[in-house]
């Protein structure tokens, strides 16, 4: 039987907001049309949501084809930070992840931009531990859709989703597998079944 456990990624396995909001900002500054400045506990708000909800919720005011351009910008300039600053592992992620995958597959999907997981995995040294991964980004489908793709892809028989968010706790009930509750991330979830107070 192929068991697999699926991750999402902010929140879960590390926390990027400092670097993403220093880059978003440094984008935000350089446009005229617009006087916003992300703080870090508006960004923790918006981890896990999709690009186009970010756009809408945090460039309402803005024409909504303008926003979404707005933050693609942010986007590519997160990936540059990123890709030389790393974010903050959450505290004993790489001997947990040597734990488990003696016993499980291990996977990523999150709502994140294209490039963004591989980031995260090739700054980190930690693609050795992860057999695919799938984000909003490449396929423009929802996380319990990419949580389906990815148990359908690996053929896996049994899977569960762990995450911080409730949108991570419906997607797994999307996808027909059960959740936990990573308790220590940015997000609270309505009656989990399970959870984890520390990985």
């Amino acid at each position: 039987m192929k068991e697999g456990i699926i991750f999402d990624l902010d929140g879960t396995l590390w926390d990027s907001v400092e670097p993403v909001v220093e880059s978003w900002n440094e984008v935000l500054r350089n446009i005229s049309e617009i006087n916003y400045s992300l703080t870090i506990e508006e960004s923790k708000k918006l981890m896990g949501k999709t690009i186009k909800e970010i756009a809408s919720i945090i460039l309402s005011e803005v024409d909504k084809d303008r926003a979404l351009e707005i933050i693609e910008e942010c986007c590519i300039n997160e990936l540059i930070y990123l890709e030389k600053k790393g974010g903050s592992l959450y505290p004993n992620l790489e001997n947990t992840l040597k734990v488990l995958l003696k016993k499980y597959n291990l996977y990523i999907v999150s709502n994140c931009q294209e490039n963004y997981i591989e980031t995260f995995l090739k700054y980190h040294k930690l693609d050795n531990y992860f057999s695919d991964c799938e984000n909003h980004g490449r396929t423009k489908l929802s996380k319990g859709e990419n949580i389906k793709l990815i148990i359908e892809r690996n053929k896996l028989d049994k899977a569960v989703y762990i995450g911080d968010t409730q949108g991570d706790y419906d997607a797994a009930r999307y996808a027909g597998i059960p959740f936990i509750h990573a308790k220590y991330g940015f997000g609270t979830v309505n009656e989990p079944e399970a959870f984890i107070n520390t990985l």
